[in-house]
Protein backbone atom coordinates (compact mmCIF):
# COMPACT_ATOMS: atom_id res chain seq x y z
CA UNK A 1 0.00 0.00 0.00
CA UNK A 2 2.88 2.70 0.62
CA UNK A 3 5.62 1.45 -1.96
CA UNK A 4 3.71 2.08 -5.34
CA UNK A 5 3.47 -1.78 -5.36
CA UNK A 6 0.94 -4.10 -6.60
CA UNK A 7 0.14 -4.01 -3.28
CA UNK A 8 -15.37 -30.07 4.36
CA UNK A 9 -13.79 -29.00 7.70
CA UNK A 10 -10.69 -27.11 7.26
CA UNK A 11 -7.56 -29.08 7.16
CA UNK A 12 -4.92 -27.88 9.88
CA UNK A 13 -1.55 -28.03 8.76
CA UNK A 14 0.53 -26.40 10.59
CA UNK A 15 3.20 -27.45 12.35
CA UNK A 16 3.01 -28.50 16.06
CA UNK A 17 6.18 -29.32 17.90
CA UNK A 18 4.74 -30.59 21.02
CA UNK A 19 3.43 -28.42 24.00
CA UNK A 20 6.01 -25.53 24.91
CA UNK A 21 7.18 -25.82 28.14
CA UNK A 22 8.12 -22.09 28.03
CA UNK A 23 6.68 -19.08 27.09
CA UNK A 24 8.06 -16.42 24.40
CA UNK A 25 10.66 -14.21 25.00
CA UNK A 26 11.24 -10.50 22.66
CA UNK A 27 13.97 -8.91 21.62
CA UNK A 28 15.44 -7.13 24.70
CA UNK A 29 12.80 -8.71 27.19
CA UNK A 30 13.77 -11.36 29.61
CA UNK A 31 12.23 -14.53 29.11
CA UNK A 32 9.51 -15.81 31.69
CA UNK A 33 10.46 -17.42 35.35
CA UNK A 34 9.68 -21.16 33.89
CA UNK A 35 11.10 -24.46 33.49
CA UNK A 36 13.54 -24.70 30.45
CA UNK A 37 14.27 -28.01 28.63
CA UNK A 38 18.00 -27.13 29.08
CA UNK A 39 20.49 -24.34 28.43
CA UNK A 40 20.51 -22.14 25.53
CA UNK A 41 22.90 -23.86 22.52
CA UNK A 42 25.77 -22.06 22.14
CA UNK A 43 25.31 -20.51 18.09
CA UNK A 44 27.19 -22.88 15.68
CA UNK A 45 27.71 -22.58 11.61
CA UNK A 46 25.12 -24.95 10.21
CA UNK A 47 26.40 -28.54 9.40
CA UNK A 48 29.11 -28.87 6.68
CA UNK A 49 30.00 -25.45 6.48
CA UNK A 50 32.52 -23.41 8.29
CA UNK A 51 31.37 -19.78 9.64
CA UNK A 52 33.13 -17.15 7.84
CA UNK A 53 35.13 -14.25 9.49
CA UNK A 54 33.27 -10.98 10.33
CA UNK A 55 33.17 -8.70 7.94
CA UNK A 56 32.92 -5.31 8.43
CA UNK A 57 29.35 -3.34 6.76
CA UNK A 58 30.66 -0.87 4.92
CA UNK A 59 29.85 2.91 4.96
CA UNK A 60 30.23 2.82 9.03
CA UNK A 61 28.57 6.13 10.19
CA UNK A 62 30.69 7.01 13.47
CA UNK A 63 30.42 9.64 15.61
CA UNK A 64 32.55 10.91 18.19
CA UNK A 65 31.72 11.41 21.72
CA UNK A 66 34.85 11.94 23.75
CA UNK A 67 32.78 12.04 27.29
CA UNK A 68 31.10 9.07 26.89
CA UNK A 69 33.44 6.35 28.62
CA UNK A 70 33.52 3.30 26.29
CA UNK A 71 31.76 -0.22 27.28
CA UNK A 72 34.55 -2.23 29.70
CA UNK A 73 35.89 -5.30 27.37
CA UNK A 74 33.90 -8.33 28.16
CA UNK A 75 30.06 -6.73 28.16
CA UNK A 76 27.25 -6.81 25.88
CA UNK A 77 26.71 -4.29 23.40
CA UNK A 78 23.52 -2.23 22.84
CA UNK A 79 22.15 0.33 20.75
CA UNK A 80 23.25 2.76 23.21
CA UNK A 81 26.94 1.77 22.57
CA UNK A 82 26.39 2.40 18.84
CA UNK A 83 24.68 5.95 19.50
CA UNK A 84 28.10 6.61 21.33
CA UNK A 85 30.08 5.50 18.74
CA UNK A 86 31.32 2.60 20.69
CA UNK A 87 30.00 -0.40 18.56
CA UNK A 88 28.63 -1.14 14.60
CA UNK A 89 27.11 -3.90 13.25
CA UNK A 90 29.38 -6.65 11.27
CA UNK A 91 28.20 -9.57 9.12
CA UNK A 92 28.13 -12.89 10.22
CA UNK A 93 25.57 -14.83 7.97
CA UNK A 94 24.72 -13.21 4.20
CA UNK A 95 22.04 -15.82 3.57
CA UNK A 96 19.85 -17.16 6.73
CA UNK A 97 16.80 -18.67 5.31
CA UNK A 98 14.79 -15.57 5.80
CA UNK A 99 12.46 -13.81 2.73
CA UNK A 100 14.66 -10.73 1.74
CA UNK A 101 12.38 -8.25 2.64
CA UNK A 102 10.97 -8.70 6.01
CA UNK A 103 11.06 -10.37 9.46
CA UNK A 104 10.45 -9.91 13.46
CA UNK A 105 12.01 -12.72 15.93
CA UNK A 106 11.62 -13.49 18.92
CA UNK A 107 13.43 -16.26 21.09
CA UNK A 108 11.99 -18.76 23.24
CA UNK A 109 13.70 -20.07 26.43
CA UNK A 110 14.28 -23.55 25.19
CA UNK A 111 17.01 -21.80 22.47
CA UNK A 112 14.90 -22.05 19.43
CA UNK A 113 14.07 -18.84 17.79
CA UNK A 114 10.70 -17.80 15.56
CA UNK A 115 10.84 -15.36 12.71
CA UNK A 116 7.64 -13.72 12.44
CA UNK A 117 6.92 -12.58 8.49
CA UNK A 118 4.53 -12.69 5.46
CA UNK A 119 4.42 -15.26 3.12
CA UNK A 120 1.93 -16.33 -0.35
CA UNK A 121 1.53 -18.71 -2.70
CA UNK A 122 4.44 -17.06 -5.24
CA UNK A 123 6.79 -18.16 -2.43
CA UNK A 124 9.29 -21.06 -3.99
CA UNK A 125 7.33 -23.74 -1.41
CA UNK A 126 3.26 -22.41 -2.36
CA UNK A 127 1.99 -20.83 0.98
CA UNK A 128 -1.22 -21.79 1.95
CA UNK A 129 -4.42 -21.17 4.16
CA UNK A 130 -5.31 -23.58 7.20
CA UNK A 131 -8.10 -25.04 4.78
CA UNK A 132 -5.18 -26.04 2.38
CA UNK A 133 -5.55 -23.14 -0.33
CA UNK A 134 -3.13 -21.13 -2.12
CA UNK A 135 -2.48 -17.68 -0.69
CA UNK A 136 -2.92 -14.63 -3.08
CA UNK A 137 0.53 -11.80 -2.72
CA UNK A 138 1.38 -10.26 -0.95
CA UNK A 139 0.19 -13.11 1.97
CA UNK A 140 -0.59 -14.27 5.13
CA UNK A 141 1.48 -14.66 8.46
CA UNK A 142 3.89 -17.61 8.52
CA UNK A 143 6.85 -18.72 10.96
CA UNK A 144 10.11 -19.73 10.41
CA UNK A 145 12.34 -21.49 13.05
CA UNK A 146 15.95 -21.97 13.88
CA UNK A 147 17.62 -24.31 16.03
CA UNK A 148 20.75 -23.34 15.55
CA UNK A 149 21.30 -20.20 17.36
CA UNK A 150 19.48 -18.09 14.25
CA UNK A 151 21.91 -18.69 11.65
CA UNK A 152 20.12 -20.65 9.35
CA UNK A 153 15.34 -20.43 9.47
CA UNK A 154 13.49 -22.93 7.70
CA UNK A 155 9.45 -22.61 7.21
CA UNK A 156 7.28 -25.88 7.00
CA UNK A 157 6.89 -27.24 3.69
CA UNK A 158 4.83 -25.94 2.26
CA UNK A 159 4.46 -22.67 4.40
CA UNK A 160 1.04 -22.25 6.26
CA UNK A 161 -0.79 -19.32 7.64
CA UNK A 162 -0.33 -19.19 11.46
CA UNK A 163 -4.11 -17.81 11.58
CA UNK A 164 -7.50 -19.81 11.62
CA UNK A 165 -9.82 -18.64 9.33
CA UNK A 166 -13.14 -18.25 10.85
CA UNK A 167 -14.71 -20.76 7.93
CA UNK A 168 -13.30 -22.40 4.51
CA UNK A 169 -12.92 -21.00 2.18
CA UNK A 170 -11.05 -18.44 4.01
CA UNK A 171 -12.20 -14.56 2.85
CA UNK A 172 -10.42 -11.23 2.66
CA UNK A 173 -12.57 -9.79 5.04
CA UNK A 174 -13.09 -12.23 8.08
CA UNK A 175 -9.50 -13.41 7.58
CA UNK A 176 -7.46 -10.77 5.88
CA UNK A 177 -5.88 -14.19 4.07
CA UNK A 178 -4.39 -11.71 1.07
CA UNK A 179 -2.47 -9.43 3.37
CA UNK A 180 -1.23 -10.26 6.62
CA UNK A 181 1.71 -7.89 5.90
CA UNK A 182 4.85 -6.19 8.28
CA UNK A 183 3.83 -8.29 11.14
CA UNK A 184 5.67 -7.36 14.58
CA UNK A 185 5.57 -8.99 17.74
CA UNK A 186 6.05 -8.11 21.41
CA UNK A 187 5.68 -10.56 24.37
CA UNK A 188 4.52 -8.56 27.79
CA UNK A 189 5.96 -10.87 30.90
CA UNK A 190 3.62 -9.44 33.22
CA UNK A 191 0.24 -10.94 31.48
CA UNK A 192 2.26 -13.40 29.56
CA UNK A 193 0.61 -12.74 26.46
CA UNK A 194 2.12 -12.11 23.05
CA UNK A 195 1.27 -9.04 21.16
CA UNK A 196 1.04 -9.23 17.69
CA UNK A 197 0.11 -6.56 14.95
CA UNK A 198 0.43 -6.36 10.89
CA UNK A 199 -0.88 -4.22 7.72
CA UNK A 200 -4.18 -4.94 6.53
CA UNK A 201 -5.27 -2.70 3.73
CA UNK A 202 -3.33 0.02 5.42
CA UNK A 203 -5.04 -0.31 8.71
CA UNK A 204 -2.95 -2.32 11.67
CA UNK A 205 -4.60 -4.95 13.03
CA UNK A 206 -3.93 -6.71 16.52
CA UNK A 207 -3.76 -10.00 17.96
CA UNK A 208 -2.86 -12.08 21.28
CA UNK A 209 -1.71 -15.27 22.06
CA UNK A 210 -0.51 -17.53 24.49
CA UNK A 211 2.06 -19.64 22.85
CA UNK A 212 2.70 -17.80 19.55
CA UNK A 213 0.49 -20.55 17.74
CA UNK A 214 -3.11 -19.84 18.41
CA UNK A 215 -4.06 -16.49 17.88
CA UNK A 216 -7.11 -14.24 19.04
CA UNK A 217 -9.64 -12.95 16.22
CA UNK A 218 -7.82 -9.65 14.45
CA UNK A 219 -9.07 -6.34 15.62
CA UNK A 220 -8.17 -3.00 14.17
CA UNK A 221 -6.26 -0.47 16.36
CA UNK A 222 -8.40 2.25 16.42
CA UNK A 223 -9.34 4.41 13.06
CA UNK A 224 -5.99 3.62 11.49
CA UNK A 225 -5.38 3.74 7.85
CA UNK A 226 -5.41 5.74 4.78
CA UNK A 227 -8.24 7.86 3.31
CA UNK A 228 -9.54 10.90 1.82
CA UNK A 229 -10.56 14.02 4.14
CA UNK A 230 -14.58 13.77 2.52
CA UNK A 231 -14.71 10.36 4.39
CA UNK A 232 -13.20 11.62 7.65
CA UNK A 233 -10.73 14.62 8.51
CA UNK A 234 -7.30 14.06 9.85
CA UNK A 235 -5.06 16.20 11.86
CA UNK A 236 -2.51 17.66 10.50
CA UNK A 237 0.57 14.89 11.49
CA UNK A 238 -1.66 12.55 9.47
CA UNK A 239 -1.68 14.72 6.10
CA UNK A 240 -0.63 13.47 2.87
CA UNK A 241 1.88 15.56 0.73
CA UNK A 242 2.92 16.18 -2.27
CA UNK A 243 5.70 14.45 -3.83
CA UNK A 244 7.55 15.30 -7.27
CA UNK A 245 7.39 11.48 -8.61
CA UNK A 246 4.17 9.86 -6.59
CA UNK A 247 0.49 10.50 -8.13
CA UNK A 248 -1.26 12.07 -5.91
CA UNK A 249 -4.64 10.49 -4.47
CA UNK A 250 -5.27 9.69 -0.89
CA UNK A 251 -4.95 12.67 1.27
CA UNK A 252 -4.99 10.86 5.29
CA UNK A 253 -2.67 8.37 6.55
CA UNK A 254 -2.25 6.80 9.87
CA UNK A 255 -1.04 3.27 9.43
CA UNK A 256 1.23 0.74 7.12
CA UNK A 257 3.68 -1.43 8.27
CA UNK A 258 3.58 -1.76 12.00
CA UNK A 259 5.66 -1.68 15.43
CA UNK A 260 4.59 -2.80 18.97
CA UNK A 261 5.97 -2.49 22.25
CA UNK A 262 4.18 -3.38 25.70
CA UNK A 263 5.52 -1.83 28.84
CA UNK A 264 4.17 -0.74 33.10
CA UNK A 265 0.63 -2.19 31.12
CA UNK A 266 0.05 -0.04 28.23
CA UNK A 267 0.49 -1.22 24.50
CA UNK A 268 2.19 0.90 22.33
CA UNK A 269 1.12 0.36 18.74
CA UNK A 270 3.76 3.04 15.96
CA UNK A 271 2.22 3.61 12.70
CA UNK A 272 3.46 5.56 9.89
CA UNK A 273 1.82 9.08 10.12
CA UNK A 274 1.30 11.29 7.12
CA UNK A 275 3.96 11.24 3.84
CA UNK A 276 6.16 13.82 2.12
CA UNK A 277 6.88 14.67 4.57
CA UNK A 278 6.19 11.39 7.14
CA UNK A 279 6.39 11.07 10.94
CA UNK A 280 6.65 8.30 13.23
CA UNK A 281 3.13 7.91 15.53
CA UNK A 282 2.22 5.79 17.93
CA UNK A 283 -1.75 4.65 19.63
CA UNK A 284 -1.68 3.63 22.88
CA UNK A 285 -3.99 1.49 25.52
CA UNK A 286 -4.86 -0.61 28.71
CA UNK A 287 -3.46 -4.37 28.56
CA UNK A 288 -6.92 -5.72 27.86
CA UNK A 289 -8.35 -3.05 26.41
CA UNK A 290 -10.41 -3.06 23.02
CA UNK A 291 -7.78 -1.86 20.13
CA UNK A 292 -10.74 -0.04 18.67
CA UNK A 293 -10.37 2.07 21.96
CA UNK A 294 -6.92 3.30 21.54
CA UNK A 295 -5.80 6.58 21.48
CA UNK A 296 -3.24 8.75 19.45
CA UNK A 297 -0.01 9.20 21.68
CA UNK A 298 -0.02 13.01 23.83
CA UNK A 299 3.54 13.53 21.62
CA UNK A 300 2.19 12.29 18.57
CA UNK A 301 3.82 12.33 16.28
CA UNK A 302 7.16 11.22 18.32
CA UNK A 303 9.13 12.26 15.72
CA UNK A 304 9.54 13.51 11.89
CA UNK A 305 11.60 13.10 8.90
CA UNK A 306 13.11 15.31 6.33
CA UNK A 307 11.03 18.12 5.69
CA UNK A 308 11.48 17.63 1.86
CA UNK A 309 12.91 15.64 -0.89
CA UNK A 310 15.78 17.22 -1.40
CA UNK A 311 17.68 18.28 -5.41
CA UNK A 312 15.65 15.97 -7.39
CA UNK A 313 18.39 14.16 -9.17
CA UNK A 314 20.65 13.29 -5.58
CA UNK A 315 21.93 10.23 -4.99
CA UNK A 316 24.23 8.30 -3.06
CA UNK A 317 25.73 10.05 0.91
CA UNK A 318 24.49 13.63 -0.44
CA UNK A 319 20.86 12.33 -0.34
CA UNK A 320 21.07 11.10 2.72
CA UNK A 321 19.53 13.99 4.90
CA UNK A 322 16.21 13.30 3.15
CA UNK A 323 16.05 9.15 2.93
CA UNK A 324 12.55 9.29 5.50
CA UNK A 325 10.73 12.43 3.31
CA UNK A 326 7.82 10.10 1.87
CA UNK A 327 7.38 7.50 4.72
CA UNK A 328 8.08 6.73 8.34
CA UNK A 329 7.18 3.26 9.12
CA UNK A 330 7.73 -0.37 10.48
CA UNK A 331 9.06 0.54 13.89
CA UNK A 332 11.24 -1.94 16.11
CA UNK A 333 11.20 -1.08 19.33
CA UNK A 334 14.05 -2.05 22.58
CA UNK A 335 13.89 -0.43 25.99
CA UNK A 336 17.47 -0.44 27.35
CA UNK A 337 18.89 0.68 31.17
CA UNK A 338 16.26 0.93 34.16
CA UNK A 339 14.84 3.78 36.02
CA UNK A 340 15.14 7.02 35.21
CA UNK A 341 18.01 6.38 33.22
CA UNK A 342 15.59 3.86 30.63
CA UNK A 343 15.86 5.44 27.21
CA UNK A 344 13.63 3.85 24.31
CA UNK A 345 15.86 2.93 21.13
CA UNK A 346 14.07 2.38 17.49
CA UNK A 347 15.30 1.33 14.30
CA UNK A 348 12.72 2.31 11.41
CA UNK A 349 12.26 2.43 7.62
CA UNK A 350 12.80 5.65 5.77
CA UNK A 351 11.43 5.68 2.59
CA UNK A 352 12.27 8.93 0.25
CA UNK A 353 10.13 7.24 -2.59
CA UNK A 354 10.75 6.83 -6.19
CA UNK A 355 13.80 8.99 -8.26
CA UNK A 356 12.92 10.62 -11.44
CA UNK A 357 11.40 7.78 -13.84
CA UNK A 358 11.19 5.14 -11.66
CA UNK A 359 8.13 3.42 -11.51
CA UNK A 360 8.14 2.75 -7.68
CA UNK A 361 9.48 3.30 -4.86
CA UNK A 362 13.51 3.04 -4.73
CA UNK A 363 15.06 4.66 -1.98
CA UNK A 364 15.22 3.02 1.05
CA UNK A 365 17.38 3.57 4.51
CA UNK A 366 17.36 2.29 8.11
CA UNK A 367 16.85 5.07 10.56
CA UNK A 368 18.02 5.09 14.50
CA UNK A 369 16.04 7.14 17.00
CA UNK A 370 15.89 6.99 20.99
CA UNK A 371 13.25 8.74 23.63
CA UNK A 372 15.34 11.84 25.13
CA UNK A 373 13.14 10.62 28.62
CA UNK A 374 12.21 6.98 30.18
CA UNK A 375 8.68 7.13 28.38
CA UNK A 376 7.98 6.64 25.00
CA UNK A 377 5.48 8.86 24.99
CA UNK A 378 7.52 12.11 25.27
CA UNK A 379 10.18 13.74 23.04
CA UNK A 380 12.56 11.88 20.64
CA UNK A 381 15.62 12.45 18.92
CA UNK A 382 17.26 10.85 15.46
CA UNK A 383 20.24 9.78 15.34
CA UNK A 384 22.86 12.41 13.89
CA UNK A 385 24.47 9.46 11.16
CA UNK A 386 20.78 7.94 9.63
CA UNK A 387 20.66 6.39 7.77
CA UNK A 388 22.74 3.44 9.35
CA UNK A 389 24.47 0.69 7.42
CA UNK A 390 24.03 2.07 3.78
CA UNK A 391 23.70 5.10 1.87
CA UNK A 392 20.56 5.67 -0.50
CA UNK A 393 19.52 4.72 -2.68
CA UNK A 394 19.26 1.04 -0.31
CA UNK A 395 16.94 -1.89 -1.18
CA UNK A 396 13.87 -2.49 -0.17
CA UNK A 397 14.66 -5.32 2.24
CA UNK A 398 17.16 -2.96 4.18
CA UNK A 399 14.43 -0.71 6.41
CA UNK A 400 12.15 -3.22 7.91
CA UNK A 401 14.86 -4.57 10.28
CA UNK A 402 14.74 -7.42 13.00
CA UNK A 403 16.53 -6.93 16.10
CA UNK A 404 17.37 -9.96 18.82
CA UNK A 405 19.40 -10.02 22.16
CA UNK A 406 20.10 -13.47 22.39
CA UNK A 407 22.86 -14.66 24.69
CA UNK A 408 24.15 -11.72 25.66
CA UNK A 409 24.51 -10.62 21.70
CA UNK A 410 22.48 -7.94 19.71
CA UNK A 411 21.70 -9.38 16.71
CA UNK A 412 20.34 -7.66 13.37
CA UNK A 413 18.29 -9.33 10.73
CA UNK A 414 18.34 -7.31 7.57
CA UNK A 415 19.01 -7.15 3.93
CA UNK A 416 22.61 -5.41 2.71
CA UNK A 417 22.06 -6.55 -0.90
CA UNK A 418 18.25 -6.73 -2.12
CA UNK A 419 18.98 -10.31 -2.85
CA UNK A 420 19.21 -11.89 1.03
CA UNK A 421 18.30 -11.60 4.23
CA UNK A 422 21.33 -11.64 6.40
CA UNK A 423 22.18 -11.40 9.90
CA UNK A 424 24.80 -8.75 11.22
CA UNK A 425 26.43 -8.66 15.30
CA UNK A 426 26.94 -5.50 17.01
CA UNK A 427 30.43 -5.66 17.79
CA UNK A 428 32.56 -2.79 19.79
CA UNK A 429 34.30 -0.52 17.86
CA UNK A 430 38.54 0.33 18.38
Amino acid sequence: MLRNSPPGACLIRLLRLGLLATLLASCGTKSPDLPRPGPTPTPTPRPGTTLPPPQVVTPIPTITRAATPSPPAGTSLTLADFWDGHAHFVLQEQYTGLPMGESDTIALSNGELWSYMHSSSQHPAGTIDQCGNPVPFPGCTVIYRSSDGGYRFQHANPPVCQFTCQQCPCNSENDHIEQQQYPRVHYDAATQTLYLVYEYLGRTMLRTSSDGLNWSRPERVAQTGIWKTWLMPCPAAEHIGQHPFVPYDYECLAGGPPGIYVADGLVYVFVAVGQSPAGMGCYVGRTGQPPGEFQRCASNPLFRGAAEYGPLDLTGRAANPYFDFRTISAAEIIRLGEGDEARYYMLYEGLRGPGPGDNGDTQFGLGLARSLTNQIDGPWETYPGNPILADLPGNVGLGHADLVVYNGQTILYTSLDGVFRSRLLLVGTP
